[in-house]
């Protein structure tokens, strides 16, 4: 069954003579337990994907559902998670007030899902520290953390290993794999190689385009 399923979707910026179109004509699909890489150069469109299935935007044309629904109405991060490229900690919280936070909104105990994500990705030290004390690299994964903990059914991620070193790779990717195999569809934006090859599918995109 498909859980999330772009179809003919068309996006740009701007009007008139300023307008840009940045997606031509994409389909995609992502199923339950499918790790799918969108891969491609900067600005090829993977990041305007990322905000379209998360329901961050809607598209122009065409559509984006999960499970058949508009992914523009869904507002539950147990539905969809995500993880955009400036992480959206919030300053005020510790690390894990920021990773239990969907959790305590949908009145579920994080307990468990807080101290195995914070473990597997090297968080277990400092939980109880302030977000602002900790690196890039540590607050991105953070974020991950916070994605994850409800077992969404989608989880879209932009460059999720950007500032992480070669160990810290590792453990994301591992993160990634075993949301996964629990049976989240992950859709990860990224450059990084490491995760292609762990990929089920590398969808590679070029000036707004879907590559054959």
């Amino acid at each position: 069954m498909t859980a999330l399923d772009l179809v003919g979707v068309g996006h740009g910026y701007g009007v008139g003579e300023r307008r840009v179109e940045v997606l031509h004509d994409i389909s995609l699909r992502v199923g339950p337990g499918e790790l799918v890489a969108l891969a491609g150069p900067s600005g090829s469109g993977k990041s305007t994907v990322c905000h379209l299935a998360a329901g961050i935007e809607s598209a122009d044309r065409g559509s984006v559902t999960l499970d058949g629904r508009p992914t523009s109405g869904i507002a539950d991060w147990s539905s969809i998670a995500v993880v955009p490229q400036q992480h959206g900690l919030l300053a005020g919280l510790t690390v894990e007030d920021n990773i239990a936070l969907p959790a305590h909104r949908a009145g579920v105990d994080p307990a468990e899902a807080l101290a195995r994500l914070a473990e597997a990705l090297d968080l277990a030290a400092f939980t109880r520290r302030s977000v602002t004390e900790t690196s890039l690299g540590e607050q991105q994964r953070v974020a991950i953390a916070r994605a994850l903990i409800l077992g969404p059914r989608l989880a879209v991620l932009d460059e999720p290993t950007g500032h992480q070193d070669d160990d810290h790779v590792n453990q994301v990717i591992g993160a990634l794999a075993d949301a996964a195999r629990a049976g989240t569809a992950v859709l990860v934006a990224t450059h990084d190689q490491r995760v292609w090859e762990v990929a089920h599918r590398v969808v590679r995109l070029e000036d707004g385009r879907v590559l054959a």
